[in-house]
């Protein structure tokens, strides 16, 4: 028998809403595209619809506004998205078989961690709080599984405008060309954004953070091509459809034969940023955020350093 949260009103009080339902909706939230969220969640996409119908009946309210190209929450929706989030969190944590005090912390990532600074949180986490296992999880949508309650906290990079979620700056990443690595810009030490901008610009829509707003309005990339994770972004840069702008951690952490990485003098850099739910907080969520603060902040960065991103791929 499914286990169901019951949400009363004075439309609704007889009416169940189930898990599923919250988190389907949570998932056409944070892709903004239905086929891509019903691809998330193993469905179909007339599957999806009919949850999404059947949650607004539900609840009275029309959560999402839907259009032929684009899909965007409507005010009730962005207001249901945090009580969602927070219940299918609570939800997590409850059933969860650790003990609250014990179960792990689960910090999310869209693709490069926390840069050269992933080891030493982790090495450091392990040695001060053995009590509480501290486990990264790379997933590939744009809160890196937090609006979904998959993670407790995350890495992210670029500005976060999502409701219900408390951010803090840890630090900012130079920015860096991704070039096919036999390409004449790879020959060159250093690039400006105008010196790619009649180049075809491949785009990761989910977790990446570059736009074409990153360049000038009179000279961005003469097209784009758009894809779904680092790891496809990776393959169309060795491939030669295009090149990319990504942090500095990119190139350290994602090395690949085809592809070479420049830095990018004139682009602004990239803020990394420690992501929660204040509504639902872990409770080890404090400590985290003292020690990624501490590390990030030390006087001499570790290993391979901050990077400028002069790794050749």
């Amino acid at each position: 028998m499914p286990i169901a949260l019951r949400l009363c009103s004075a439309r609704m009080s007889r009416t169940h809403i189930e898990l599923r339902h919250l988190r389907c909706f949570l998932a056409i939230a944070e892709e903004g595209n239905l086929t891509r969220a019903a691809a998330r969640l193993h469905l179909t996409q007339p599957a999806v619809s009919r949850t999404l119908a059947a949650l607004e009946k539900h609840l009275g309210v029309r959560l999402v506004e839907r259009s032929t190209h684009h899909l965007a929450l409507t005010a009730d929706g962005r207001d249901f998205r945090e009580r969602a989030a927070a219940a299918v969190a609570a939800f997590d944590a409850a059933v969860a078989p650790d003990r609250p005090l014990h179960r792990p912390l689960r910090l999310g990532h869209a693709w490069s961690a926390f840069g050269p600074y992933t080891t030493p949180l982790l090495r450091r986490w392990q040695r001060e709080h053995p009590e509480t296992p501290l486990e990264l999880r790379r997933i590939d949508d744009r809160t890196a599984g937090l609006l979904r309650g998959e993670v407790d906290a995350a890495l992210l990079r670029g500005p976060v405008d999502v409701p219900g979620l408390a951010t803090e700056e840890l630090l900012r990443e130079p920015r860096v060309a991704a070039l096919p690595a036999d390409g004449e810009l790879a020959a060159r030490t250093e690039l400006t954004l105008a010196d790619l901008a009649d180049r075809t610009a491949v785009l990761n829509t989910v977790s990446g953070t570059t736009t074409l707003d990153l360049w000038p309005a009179d000279r961005r990339p003469r097209a784009t091509l758009t894809v779904a994770n680092t790891d496809d972004w990776l393959a169309a840069i060795a491939a030669g459809h295009g090149i990319g702008v990504s942090s500095a951690s990119t190139a350290a952490l994602h090395p690949h034969p085809g592809v070479a990485y420049r830095p990018l003098s004139d682009a602004p850099p990239l803020p990394v940023l420690l992501t929660w739910r204040p509504s639902a907080p872990h409770p080890a969520t404090p400590a985290l955020l003292a020690l990624a603060r501490e590390i990030a902040h030390a006087p001499e960065p570790p290993g391979e350093g901050r990077g400028e991103g002069r790794g050749k791929g």
